[in-house]
């Protein structure tokens, strides 16, 4: 079993209240829950032009996890809205498992 995750540090466009954070985040974390992932937004709740999103997803072998967290990533990197500043990938499983 391996088990991966995603948290992307993602800038927003011209957002100048929660309200239209939301507007923005929501449809982003809709879309990536259908490709079967668990994601929620997971910090900067309180500022206006900041979203943290965690991804985590569980396969049966690595090559179908790394293809679920590559189109995660795809998916986000490809909204014309936000700025992605950083990706932080985790993968475990496999010869890890103690």
């Amino acid at each position: 079993m391996f088990v991966g995750s995603l948290e992307f540090d993602l800038l927003l466009g011209d957002i100048r209240s929660l309200k239209q954070k939301r507007s923005v985040v929501r449809p982003i974390v809709a879309a990536l829950a259908r490709l079967r992932v668990s994601v929620a937004e997971v910090d900067d709740h309180d500022l206006h032009r900041r979203a943290r999103i965690g991804v985590a997803a569980v396969a049966g072998d690595a090559r179908r996890l790394g293809e679920i967290l590559d189109a995660s990533e795809a998916l986000v990197a490809g909204r014309p809205e936000i700025e992605v500043l950083s990706v932080r990938r985790l993968v475990r499983g496999g010869a890890d498992d103690d």
